[in-house]
């Protein structure tokens, strides 16, 4: 594949999972089925079948992030073989930045399976359920700190800077109609304005995900002597913004505060491109190309065989 120095690559996290993801890749190459089995070896649980079948637990945080990230490195492992699809620059959103830990060669894949299905739980069991809540406030040109300062009075946080238009925040569920309230009084103005309640489980990365940054840590800790950081700074950083160090120490850090701080999305966009001349985004969904778009970056998305075959036709 041509300028591959100059290519990079971004992962979609959790929320785009579906079932039958990955299924044509592991249906017709032999590299990606093996990614699937090395997960269900280290996990104890066939990771295939919960992908391409219709079990609930797919939706369950800690099955959902370790078979969101098998089935983005299954594909990732097709496209290499049969494209040569080599890119240089790493990122993902929340979960998905594990996956390009694991692509740059930052953590080895079977042990990171391990750790998010380990950070699913923790996620999940951090906060009752029904008692958090997401939700995108969606407009034109957000002013971030002023988004903040509006709600600093309100258990909520925010959670996502995705793009200048869409900005998520994580908190109390019962706080979630106050803070519509305020922000559309004060932000909507003759501005479109949108406020989606998101279908989720838990207030990620708010401060009610603070008390498992401990556990967590250890988690990390553990496969600390598995952590290569010399590949590291291909890779960007949510919870910095922009790419990471070669300290483990530092990698750890940033992959711990990531769990209760915004995912500075916006930025890991901006470094990324400052890199590269050609963006691609990998995985079972595609919400990563219209935040690129609105920093006037193309991003072409492969969520299945068909789309990487129209992506990479002639290339060599």
């Amino acid at each position: 594949m041509t300028n591959s120095k100059r290519t990079a690559v971004v992962f979609p996290g959790q929320g785009s999972q579906r079932p039958g993801m990955g299924k044509d890749f592991y249906d017709e190459m032999a590299v990606s089925r093996q990614a699937f089995e090395e997960a269900s070896d280290a996990l104890g649980w066939d990771v295939a079948v919960m992908c391409f079948g219709d079990d609930e637990k797919l939706n369950l945080t800690e099955f959902t992030q370790p078979c969101i990230v098998t089935t983005e490195i299954a594909m990732m492992r097709g496209l290499a073989e049969r494209w040569g699809f080599a890119p240089s620059y790493f990122g993902g959103h929340s979960l998905g930045e594990f996956t390009a830990l694991v692509c740059a060669g930052v953590l080895p894949f079977s042990e990171t399976v391990k750790i998010v299905q380990a950070r699913g739980r923790l996620m999940q069991d951090a906060v009752p359920v029904g008692v958090g809540g997401m939700a995108a406030v969606i407009s034109e040109q957000i002013d971030v700190d002023k988004l903040r300062q509006l709600i600093s009075g309100l258990e909520v946080d925010v959670a996502n800077i995705n793009s200048a238009n869409q900005v998520v925040i994580s908190g109390k569920k019962e706080a979630l109609p106050e803070a519509q309230k305020m922000l559309e009084q004060s932000l909507a103005g003759d501005k479109p304005f949108r406020f989606v309640h998101l279908n989720v489980s838990a207030p990620f990365h708010s401060r009610f995900m603070k008390t498992i940054e401990g556990p967590f840590a250890d988690v990390l800790q553990a496969a600390a002597r598995l952590i290569n950081g010399e590949n590291a700074p291909c890779v960007t950083s949510n919870f910095r913004g922009g790419f990471h160090e070669e300290a483990v120490d530092r990698i750890k850090e940033n992959l711990i505060k990531q769990l209760s701080n915004a995912v500075n999305w916006r930025e890991n966009m901006k470094s990324l491109a400052s890199k590269s001349e050609s963006v691609y985004e990998v995985g079972p969904g595609r919400p990563l190309r219209d935040f690129f778009r609105t920093i006037g970056v193309t991003c072409q998305s492969i969520t299945g065989l068909s789309a990487a075959q129209k992506s990479f036709a002639g290339e060599v």
